[in-house]
Formats: structure tokens, C-alpha cells, sequence
């Protein structure tokens, strides 16, 4: 049996697991096409940075994520905020700047944060947040909480200064936290392959902190929780620290101001072929599951996504005294000597 169906395989998926499975998927690739709908509106505030084809990454993970695990993921976070449990309604608000967002319209698309959710925040600085969440790890560890930080960032992140730091701390230390490698293949506009020494960026440095190198197909949701499973509870069980390098591919350019135009067609049709949705749709129904149960979940979170759009563009935009709140930890902008 190939490494690839080992996860799947270990994770012992049932019915319930895999519905819960597509309908995040569905969630994602609903939200994230609306999301992309409404900028070509001129509606949503700034750029944007969608999941459209990574959408099994964040779904896997926050189906095998205890409620209370910390998420921290870059400016490309929708998705892995969304899955967490955050309001809909409130992050299509957001990402319009309107005055009902999660954020109250300050943050926008970039900063999406909710931390009733435990999804500690979205990182516009590219690895800014590992050493970030190796402290939340670092402090449940200390508490005793059982809780993991679960991290993701992108390919171009394994060449930060702070990644290595991040790595090597939290496998001293043996922390409870999962970093996540979101390998697209693509640094914004240039080739991961084309300015790192390794094949696989993350996968090909796990050994210099100790740690196994995985890789995971990204496009299979199955596959994504299967290894989520089983590292998410070694790193609970007090057995350190995990690198995950998940092979996947955005449909579209790198923000929305990216025509992507630099792919080879080839390797785009190739990868297109292999939609996580699509392919995981198809598992199902070959699973047995009725169609009319996919179509149900399908309609249903339509249904929300067109309420969420409705009632964020029904909102007024965020007040403008908004940008002297919360500058320093007092809540204030004053400063202080």
C-alpha cells in the first residue's frame, strides 16, 4: 500500500466524518468564489488572497483539530478561519470593511482573527507567526492544557529566517505544534524550485531538526486528515513537534491583482484536473453516498453564503475612529513616554 493511502487508511473515516469532510470543502469553495465575485464588484476592501484548490488543507486540519487547538495562518487565511468556526456573516463583513466584521471592518482580508474560535490570527508578514505559535505552544505545554498549535504558511515561508528558528526551538523544546507547509509550488510570482537547494522546501529540512520528513497530497481530504489524526495526537501525547509539507495548487494567481500568466498551461490543465472537490465528490459517490446528499450540502451552504453576502453588504462601513482603536495594548492610539 502506497504512503499516500496509509493516512486515509489509519484515520478509520466513517460516513459522518467524510459529509463533514466535503461540506468544509464546500464551505470554502463557495465563500472563497463569492469572495472573488464581490472584488470584481470593486466591493471588497484591498486585495484579497483566496483558497480556491488548496480547500482540502484547511479542511482536513480543522476537521481533526480539538475545539480548542490554536490555528495561525498567513494573509491567505479565509479558509483556515472559516473552518474554525468563525461567523460567515462576519468574515464576508470584514473582507468588505464593513462595520459588522469580525473584526469590525479594521482588519479586512489580511488579518482575519478570531479568538473565540482559536483561530489566533491571520499573518500579512511572511513567518512572522511560527515563532508566534511556537509560544502558544510553548504555553499550553506549561499548562498543561493538551491543547496543539496548528501553523500554516506557504512554500516561499522555508526560506525566512524565522522558520528555522521556529523549527529548531520547538523541536528542543519538544512542543506541542504542527507546522504546515502549503507548497503550491509558487513564491507569489516565482517558482519555489527555482530559488531553494531542496526538491521538497519543507519536507527536505525536517531532518536538520530531527524530524521525520512528510509529505501529504494536499488535494486529498482524506489524506490531509489521516495525517492531521495522527500528528495532532503525538503532539498532544507530549511527542513533539511535526513538519507537514502538503503538495497542492491555487487555481488562480497569488491575489487578485495576479493574472498568473507565468504558469505553463500544461502544469496548470494537469493540476486543475486533480480539484479537491471534484476528486473527493467522486470518492463519495463511489462510497455509496447518495448524490442528493452532496447537492443538499451543496444548496445549504449556498444558502448561507447568499445570507452572509446580504447582510454584510447591508451593513455600513466601518467607522473611521477605527484607525486610532487598539494601537497600543490599553486600546488606545495615544503615545506614551
Amino acid at each position: 500500500m502506497s504512503v499516500v493511502a496509509r493516512w486515509a487508511r489509519e484515520a478509520k473515516l466513517d460516513d459522518p466524518t467524510r459529509l463533514e469532510l466535503y461540506s468544509k470543502l464546500s464551505e470554502i469553495r463557495q465563500f472563497e468564489q463569492r469572495a472573488y465575485d464581490l472584488f470584481l464588484q470593486n466591493l471588497v476592501a484591498g486585495t484579497s488572497h483566496l483558497s480556491l484548490g488548496q480547500e482540502a488543507v484547511a479542511a482536513g486540519f480543522a476537521q481533526a483539530m480539538r475545539d480548542d487547538d490554536f490555528t495561525f495562518c498567513t494573509y491567505r487565511g479565509h479558509a483556515h478561519t472559516l473552518v474554525r468556526g468563525a461567523s460567515m456573516t462576519g468574515l464576508m463583513a470584514e473582507l468588505l470593511g464593513r462595520s459588522n466584521g469580525i473584526l469590525a471592518g479594521k482588519g479586512g482580508s489580511m488579518h482575519l482573527t478570531s479568538v473565540e474560535n482559536y483561530a489566533m490570527g491571520s499573518y500579512a508578514i511572511v513567518g512572522s507567526h511560527l515563532p508566534i505559535a511556537a509560544g502558544a505552544a510553548w504555553a499550553a505545554q506549561e499548562r498543561g492544557t493538551g491543547q496543539v498549535s496548528v501553523c500554516f504558511f506557504g512554500d516561499g515561508t522555508t526560506n525566512i529566517g524565522a522558520f528555522h528558528e521556529a523549527l529548531n526551538l520547538a523541536a528542543v523544546w519538544k512542543l506541542p505544534v504542527v507546522f504546515v507547509c502549503e507548497n503550491n509550488l509558487y513564491m507569489e510570482y516565482t517558482p519555489i524550485a527555482s530559488v531553494t537547494a531542496v526538491e521538497h522546501p519543507g519536507a527536505d529540512r525536517a531532518a536538520a531538526y530531527g524530524l521525520e520528513s512528510l509529505i501529504v497530497d494536499g488535494n486529498d481530504v482524506d489524506e490531509v486528515y489521516g495525517i492531521a489524526t495522527t500528528y495532532l495526537e503525538r503532539a498532544r501525547d507530549g511527542g513533539g513537534p511535526a513538519l507537514i509539507e502538503a503538495k497542492t495548487y491555487r487555481k488562480g494567481g497569488h491575489s487578485r491583482a495576479d493574472p498568473a500568466k507565468y504558469r505553463p498551461p500544461q502544469e496548470v490543465e494537469s493540476w486543475l484536473a486533480r480539484d479537491p472537490i471534484i476528486l473527493y465528490r467522486s470518492r463519495l459517490l463511489e462510497l455509496g453516498v447518495e448524490e442528493k446528499t452532496l447537492d443538499d450540502i451543496d444548496s445549504e451552504v449556498l444558502t448561507a453564503v447568499d445570507r452572509a453576502t446580504e447582510e454584510a453588504k447591508a451593513a455600513p462601513p466601518a467607522d473611521e475612529e477605527l484607525i486610532h482603536a487598539d494601537v497600543w495594548a490599553d486600546g488606545g492610539s495615544r503615545w506614551r513616554n
